[in-house]
């Protein structure tokens, strides 16, 4: 499927556009300081509009943002990466270890794991798969190369790094799974896919998971757009029918992160 083509749709139910989500992915990065001011900013926040916002900080900081967060239900919390069992691996965390600390989302298969640590499909689908045993909700990342794009394999590429995720999925695990787009050569870079060029990609995704479970279930999948999103652009991507939030990596260790929280509506 060409990403410069018209995607050809799967007749799906009316489409009302699912709740949003906005994710801070910190990554590897804060201090306590800073870690503690930008806490307060977003301590404070609140939304006009109905909206799920998610904070992943690194694994050291989860408890002081747990602790800073918890009087306000705008935020929920999450971990950047876990494994799929427990036992002999150093440094690791677990999906079960997550859950007793009082973790509710992960996200999984981001391109920083499988391209720095090698991460295959099939070891994104295995952590998928324990992280819904454990009873955590799950971002799932899937996205392309600069090389891969130039090539034409994007929907090639983000389809197979879907269909290992679906393969394994236990029925009805669907409302804890949420799906992130990020195409590789977006991310830190400060290039970004323009509205139209994500949302082909987007469509495409939605079209093939119509196929693959229902068309029930890709209307209130939610898919998320992240590379390199700022509160400039977040509103005209968020406009795109398609997009129903986005994974922001960045941007969201800034105040300007609120700004990207109140563009998607």
């Amino acid at each position: 499927m060409s990403v410069s083509s018209p995607t050809k749709r799967r007749k799906l139910p009316e489409m009302v556009k699912p709740t949003p989500m906005v994710a801070a992915n910190w990554k590897c990065n804060g201090t306590k300081a800073s870690v503690d001011e930008l806490l307060q900013s977003f301590a404070q926040a609140k939304a006009g509009h109905p909206v799920e916002c998610v904070v992943a900080p690194p694994l050291l900081h989860i408890p002081a943002t747990q602790a800073a967060l918890k009087g306000n239900a705008l935020w929920a919390v999450a971990a950047q990466n876990c494994i799929a069992a427990d036992g002999a691996f150093t440094g690791e965390v677990s999906a079960p270890m997550l859950k007793d600390f009082g973790v509710p989302w992960v996200i999984l298969g981001h391109s920083e794991r499988r391209s720095l640590y090698g991460e295959s499909n099939g070891i994104v689908a295995a952590k998928v798969k324990a992280a819904l045993a454990a009873g955590l909700k799950v971002i799932v990342c899937v996205g392309e190369s600069l090389e891969q794009r130039e090539q034409d394999k994007t929907m090639e590429v983000v389809l197979a790094q879907m269909a290992a995720v679906v393969e394994i999925l236990p029925d009805g695990s669907w409302p804890s799974v949420v799906l992130a787009y990020e195409p590789v050569w977006a991310i830190g870079t400060g290039k970004v896919a323009t509205p139209e060029q994500a949302q082909v990609v987007h469509a495409g995704m939605r079209t093939w998971l119509a196929e693959k479970t229902s068309p029930e279930i890709a209307a209130a999948a939610r898919i998320l757009y992240g590379g390199s999103v700022k509160s400039g652009n977040a509103a005209s991507l968020y406009e795109q029918p398609d997009i129903n939030g986005f994974l922001v990596g960045g941007a969201s260790l800034t105040p300007d992160f609120l700004a990207i929280i109140a563009a998607a509506k």
